[in-house]
């Protein structure tokens, strides 16, 4: 568990840098320039999900169970997944209305994620695991919603015929994922 531990501190830690140290951070963007900066975060930012994702196959195996989910919170899981994976398309496809009101869909995304995945584990490495992405993804989110609003940020919308791109984009990527993806990566099969 001390690896998973850690794996999450250097990740989540990386990631949390523009939340607590965003002067820091900037300060290290002007000093190393920023392709430099985007260099180191993506190297720590691969370690640590490096270790995270090992550690967590052996945690998984080895943690005790806190509590024993009931059955209905892996189809409760599997129904917030599929708007954390059209939040995750609305990320990386800019004009929806879902990005303009979100501000920050793949951190919401994230939340959601996270919170079905907490629902729906009982064992004490999915506990640390995905509770720790839910405490990050609230904090993250309401620090960039706050660094929108001082700035008088807003996200453009290019019509409505991209809303309906991302929503499809993400119930297929939701489907082929729950479907395939989850049991051949994680060994747990949603659906089955």
């Amino acid at each position: 568990m001390s690896l998973l531990i850690l794996g999450l501190i250097v990740f989540l830690g990386a990631h949390s840098v523009r939340i607590f140290a965003g002067d820091w951070r900037d300060a290290q963007i002007v000093r190393l320039g920023e392709m430099r900066w985007k260099g180191v975060y993506s190297l720590i930012s691969a370690v640590g999900l490096g270790l995270i994702i090992w550690a967590y196959g052996i945690a998984r195996a080895e943690s005790s169970m806190l509590w024993v989910a009931p059955v209905w919170t892996r189809h409760l899981a599997a129904l917030l997944t599929l708007p954390a994976f059209i939040l995750l398309v609305a990320a990386y496809l800019p004009g929806s209305h879902i990005k303009a009101a979100v501000g920050h869909p793949m951190v919401a995304g994230i939340k959601l994620w996270a919170l079905a995945h907490l629902l729906a584990n009982g064992k004490s490495a999915a506990v640390m695991l995905f509770g720790a992405f839910l405490i990050w993804a609230v904090l993250d989110f309401i620090s960039a919603r706050r660094r929108d609003r001082l700035a008088g940020r807003t996200y453009p919308v290019l019509g409505w015929s991209r809303d309906a791109l991302v929503i499809v984009i993400g119930l297929v990527a939701w489907a082929l994922f729950a479907l395939y993806g989850h049991g051949w990566l994680i060994g747990v099969r949603p659906f089955g």
